[in-house]
Parts: structure tokens; sequence; C-alpha cells
């Protein structure tokens, strides 16, 4: 039996960055709005530093694929959930019959019964997030009437219907159907982690103030990718007016950041950095130019100006929200999550002059501020 006020939610929402990050603004309202809920939440183990910098000494870590628990009170390093689980779902897809697989999902399953969830709430919409859902076996499991993959709404006990334009708005009417309140998406709660902040400071230390610009040229699939000589001249605009310029690379985008350092004589610097020095630098910067890609979205949530450069994608769904933004798109783009390997032939009439203005009206904004 739960105590009066110990509501407790399972949010279930596994990957991938962007999603994540979208998800956060609604998380981020019911939590303002129910501060004595007990929020928990299921995700992919390598989006972990989103919700927690905290060191777990609790449960199992995930070096076995396994759950992990962090059951510590909330802070500046886990902010906005109580626990966090963790799971390999695409790992257990690749060796569904072993059984390591089974022993996996039976302890999953177990440690999230054992929580009694009055709720459980799917931000994903896909098969396997709403299966996990079912398998916690709360009261209830309240997921959107049209989700992504359609099956999925079969396993949920509540269907809302959303009419918001982009899928933050969507979330919020989740949260706000299973809560009864009319809520409003707030900025996101992000850990804090002493050490990435430590590691940004001496990182900085000898840039003496200088503004920094974050160039990102990767993302999901090569039809969002501007190319990559293009970030190149950006990068040498930006220097040219005093900015500094990291090129931010995750796994197998090296060879990007490595392109746009040559391209600028060395000037611009790679970032290769794990997720929470990334967070942590992010906070620091004057401007994030990229396409729909996670660390954009962070931009966002951060609250940090940011230029998007779209094609395939439609940025009034997942376009820039919470900052000051400049979205760049193609009259002549059509949505089409295709993954093709060579830019969206409508994204190349984007030039780097256009991303260089967009740059300059959001720099004179935060100047006048």
């Amino acid at each position: 039996m739960h105590t009066q006020g110990k509501f407790r939610l399972l949010v279930v929402r596994l990957g991938a960055m962007g999603d994540i990050l979208h998800a956060l603004p609604a998380v981020t309202a019911l939590r303002s709005a129910h501060p004595d809920w007990e929020i928990d939440w299921v995700l992919e183990p390598r989006w972990k530093a989103l919700l927690t910098a905290e060191i777990r000494d609790q449960g199992s870590e995930i070096s076995d694929g396994t759950s992990a628990k962090s059951g510590a009170v909330r802070s500046p390093a886990q902010p906005l959930v109580d626990r966090l689980f963790f799971t390999r779902t695409k790992e257990w897809g690749k060796r569904l019959l072993s059984r390591q697989t089974a022993r996996e999902i039976g302890a999953l399953r177990s440690e999230l019964r054992a929580r009694e969830y009055d709720a459980v709430i799917d931000l994903q919409g896909a098969i396997r997030s709403a299966t996990i859902g079912r398998a916690a076996h709360g009261k209830r499991l309240v997921g959107e009437d049209e989700p992504r993959e359609w099956a999925a709404r079969w396993l949920f006990t509540e269907r809302v219907k959303t009419v918001g334009a982009h899928v933050i708005q969507q979330d919020v009417e989740l949260v706000s159907a299973l809560a009864g309140d009319a809520l409003a998406p707030l900025a996101p709660l992000l850990p804090v982690d002493p050490a990435a902040e430590a590691w940004c400071d001496t990182f900085l230390e000898p840039t003496a103030g200088q503004p920094i610009a974050i160039l990102n040229p990767g993302a999901g699939w090569g039809a969002k990718r501007w190319p990559v000589e293009c970030y190149a001249a950006v990068a040498r605009g930006l220097i040219e007016r005093g900015m500094l310029v990291l090129v931010n690379a995750g796994p197998g985008e090296e060879p990007l950041a490595e392109a746009i350092r040559s391209g600028t004589g060395g000037a611009a610097i790679p970032l290769r950095e794990p997720l929470e020095r990334l967070i942590a630098m992010t906070r620091r910067i004057a401007l994030f130019v990229a396409g729909d890609t996670g660390p954009l979205h962070l931009a966002c949530a951060l609250g940090r100006p940011v230029v998007g450069i779209y094609g395939p994608t439609d940025p009034s769904r997942n376009g820039p929200f919470g900052s000051d933004a400049v979205v760049l798109r193609s009259p002549f783009s059509r949505r089409d999550h295709s993954r093709r390997t060579e830019p969206e032939a409508a994204m190349l009439s984007i030039q780097p002059e256009d991303v260089l203005r967009a740059a300059a009206t959001l720099q004179a904004g935060e100047n006048r501020r």
C-alpha cells in the first residue's frame, strides 16, 4: 500500500538522446506540479547522463546488461527522478533466445513490479516501450492514441488524443491527462556533474572568456546531414568574428570533426567527450549550429541560442523548442524519414552565408539583453 501523497509513476522513454530531451519538459512540469510524487524512469544506459550524475552504490551497475537503480534523494546531480532503471532492448533483440537475455528481462520485470506503480506512462509509443510498460504491472498504462508504432496502442489501458504540433507539446498533453492537470512545458531539469563542470573550467581557462560556438555536423542519417565543407565555411566565419569554435563528434563522427578542423587550418577544435561533459560545455556556449540531432535539442533544453539546419524532418514537430532559435529549411524540402545516405537535395540550397546571418541575428539579440 502506498501512503497518501506517495503516488508512484514510471516514465518509459528508452531513447534516443533527442527524444529523451523532448520528454523532459513534460516530466519537469509534472515534477513541479507534484513534488511529492515518486517518479522513476526506464531508459537505455547510454543516455543516463541526461538524468543523473550520481555514483550508483545501490543495485547492479550495468556491466551485465541488467537494470541498475539509483535510490538517491533528488539533488542537483539527479534533480528530476527518484530512481532509474536501465534496459538494453536493442541488444536483447539480437539475442532474444539466450538465457542471459531471459535473466535480464526477468530481473527488470521483478524490479519494476516490486515498485507497485500507480501509473506508467509511455512517452515513446513503440512496441518495445509499451511492452516494458505493461511488464511493470502498474494500475494504469497511459499512452498516445496514435503512437509511433500503431500496435503499441493495444497495450495501453488509457489512450490520449493529442493535438499539439510539436512532440514536446504532445508529451505535455499526455502527462496532463495522466495527472488530471492543465500543465505547460517547463525548462528541463538537467543534472549538474561536478567533475564535468570542473573539466570544462580547466579546458576553457586559456580562452579568457572568448565566446564559444559548437558545431555538430553529424546526424542520425545522411539525409539530415548538411555537407561538412559547409560547416567548415561556417566555422571560418565564426572564427573571424572572434569565437572559439568547437566541433562535437559522436561515435563514428570523428572524420567529420577532423575535416572541419583541417578546413579551418586547425583553428576549430574537435570535441570528443562523453555526454556529461557535452552537457557542461553546452551550458557555457553562445551559439550552437546543427541539424535535427540530439545535441541541438540539448542546447535548446539548456536555453542556448541555436541555428537549426533542417531538411527531411519537420521542424514544426522536431524543431528547436524553448530557446532563441533560427531554423533554416528549404521550402522544397519534404518530410521524409527514409534513411538515405546522401543529404536531401533541397537542403543543399542552404548556404554558409545563410547560417552566418542567422548566427549574427541571434548574437545581436543576446547582446541587447
